[in-house]
This record gives C-alpha cells, sequence and structure tokens, in this order.
C-alpha cells in the first residue's frame, strides 16, 4: 500500500503527458498572442500529429530531440506529404519549442538548427478582372430587384447581404475570418472605410470604394433589420435565423455567386477574392507597402508574391501585343526578317 501510494507521488512530479502540454500552449496562443480558433486548431492538430508519432516510442514533446524531428519529416516525405506542408508543420513545431524554451520548461530547442525544406513557390489564384465584374454584376443585379417584383422581404435581404459581402471581399481584400467577425460599429460608411481585426487581433483600416460603400449602407439599411432577431447580435452579416454567418456559409456562397449560367466562369473562393484584390491592384500600379498594408500582411515577402502575378500578366501583354511578341497569323518567318532588315 505504502509502496503504491509512493508510486502515485512519484507519478504527479513527472513531466505532463502531450495533451496536457499541447492545451496549455493553446492557451498561451489563444490568451497571450490573440490567435483566431481557425488557426489555433491548425496548431493543435501539427502538433498532436507528431506527439503520435513520439508516442509511438512512449516519447513526450518536452523531451523530443532533433533526431524525432527529422524523423517526423522524413515520415511525412515518405508519405507524399508536399514540402509546403512539411515546411508549415515545421513552422508550428519552431513556435512551440521557442514557447517551450522561454517557459524555462527545455533547455534546448531542437528545431534550431533544422533547415526548412525546400519548396516551389505557388502563386497565388485569381480571377480576371472580366470575370470578378461579371460576379459582382450579377450580385448587384438581384440586389436591384424591385419590392414590387413579388419577391419576399427575406429574400430581398438576403440579395443584398450577399452582394455586399462579395463587395467587401474585392474592395477590400479581406480574408473570411474577418468578414465573419465584422461588427455594424466596424463600418465607417461616412468615411468609406472598415475596421478590420486580422490575424493574432491586429487591426488595421481598410479603405472602400464607392460601389462597396453603397452595397454596405444598402444592406444595413434595408437588409439587416430583416435578419435581426430578438436580442443583441453584433455581427454584421447574419444568417436566416440572425446569427452571425459561418466561414464554410461564406464560402459557399462565394463558389455559388461565381457560377454564371453558361458554365463560362470559373468557381471563386473568398480567398481568391482576396487574391483578385492586390492581383489587380499591383497590375494597376499600386506599391506593395500599400497593398500589404490593405490585406494586413506582417511581412512584405509575403505581398511580394503579387509582383510575379503581376509580371505574368505583363508578359501575356507583352506576348499579345508586341510586334515579336508572337509570330503573326499569315506571315512568314521571311517576310519578317526582311521587314526588320529594313
Amino acid at each position: 500500500m505504502r509502496a503504491s501510494i509512493e508510486g502515485q507521488k512519484t507519478s504527479q512530479v513527472q513531466l505532463p503527458g502531450n495533451a496536457r502540454t499541447v492545451r496549455e500552449y493553446l492557451a498561451y496562443l489563444r490568451v497571450e498572442k490573440g490567435m483566431r480558433p481557425a488557426t489555433c486548431e491548425a496548431y493543435a492538430r501539427d502538433l498532436e500529429q507528431f506527439a503520435e508519432q513520439l508516442e509511438k516510442h512512449d516519447g513526450l514533446l518536452v523531451t523530443a530531440v532533433e533526431n524525432d524531428i527529422v524523423g517526423f519529416m522524413a515520415h511525412m516525405r515518405g508519405n507524399q506529404v508536399d514540402a509546403r506542408s512539411i515546411a508549415r508543420k515545421l513552422s508550428c513545431l519552431r513556435g512551440f519549442y521557442r514557447w517551450l524554451l522561454l517557459d524555462k520548461r527545455i533547455d534546448h530547442d531542437p528545431t534550431v538548427t533544422i533547415e526548412t525544406p525546400a519548396s516551389w513557390k505557388v502563386l497565388p489564384k485569381s480571377l480576371a478582372e472580366s470575370e470578378v465584374c461579371g460576379m459582382l454584376d450579377r450580385s448587384a443585379l438581384a440586389a436591384r430587384i424591385p419590392d414590387t417584383a413579388g419577391r419576399t422581404p427575406l429574400a430581398a435581404a438576403l440579395a443584398l447581404r450577399d452582394h455586399a459581402i462579395l463587395e467587401l471581399l474585392y474592395a477590400g481584400g479581406l480574408r473570411v475570418g474577418e468578414i465573419v467577425a465584422l461588427r455594424e460599429e466596424d463600418l465607417h460608411l461616412d468615411q468609406a472605410r472598415a475596421q478590420v481585426r486580422g490575424k493574432g487581433d491586429k487591426e488595421r483600416i481598410v479603405p472602400l470604394g464607392r460601389r462597396a460603400v453603397e452595397a454596405l449602407d444598402e444592406y444595413v439599411k434595408r437588409g439587416r433589420p430583416v435578419l435581426t432577431r430578438k436580442g443583441i447580435q453584433r455581427a454584421l452579416f447574419l444568417s436566416v435565423r440572425g446569427r452571425a454567418l459561418t466561414r464554410q456559409w461564406v464560402w459557399e456562397m462565394v463558389r455559388a455567386a461565381s457560377g454564371s449560367s453558361d458554365g463560362s466562369t470559373r468557381k471563386a473562393s473568398p480567398h481568391m477574392l482576396r487574391h483578385s484584390c492586390a492581383t489587380h491592384m499591383v497590375e494597376h500600379g499600386a506599391d506593395l507597402r500599400s497593398v500589404q498594408r490593405l490585406l494586413g500582411h506582417a511581412d512584405i515577402a509575403t505581398t511580394q508574391v503579387y509582383t510575379h502575378v503581376a509580371m505574368e500578366h505583363l508578359k501575356r501583354v507583352h506576348r499579345d501585343h508586341h510586334p515579336r511578341g508572337k509570330r503573326r497569323q499569315g506571315t512568314a518567318p521571311a517576310q519578317a526578317t526582311s521587314a526588320v532588315s529594313e
């Protein structure tokens, strides 16, 4: 009996289990770093995956060494996980072990000498300006249907809401999480701007164009009052039940709104509209610092990817319009050479 009690005392002073360590780290991310639930959930999945790998050999997160992490990365490569995903998981582990080191739970960071795997730079997918304009024109047309056309007030309110969301996604380059977190008091339409809370709960001011201001004004005045139910709901965009919209619902709405009746347009996503906003601004001459501030990027390097997208656009324009960008149809090579030599 005494031996069992002593065994219990010994177990109480042992290192905490992996699950408890992960919970404490997630609490730190939420409370002290201000990270959003979706980000914390992604970190939790990555840490739990690494913990499962360690537990096959009775290992703990707080006692892991460099070889454990290298082996974890090799395991993912062996399962055909792409380099970008591996790099993201390694970034998660770096943050986790920096926290353990600062909290004096470990003496050495096992990730400090591990190199991030090289990966191809994947250019963000964006829509052509004509595709975005077509989507917004269709949603504007639906929002402008007169009340005398036999449409119910609820259907009219939903059309106004959807059009306002689409205009805001493209005008301000907002993330889908920022859209659903937006509150009515965050709009300052008289100043053509919105106050947005982004990653890490960082706030930024997003300027809005005339059409976005008009769409939001119509929704706030005519659409939102129809969707509001009893009680106080601070969310700007509401569902048919008067609750805040979910991220998944916004994704589905954008996807449905992007499809034309003849199937000539691509299916879009909220993030494609964000990329389209940035890409079109750079193509029209906006400087990277302004685009960085608009999108809420912490590092200018994240924004620089749009210069590559703009360069691809420039190459297409050059190829289509420069006399030597491509061989004109019906022009023989000899004729072209002769014309140049003259």
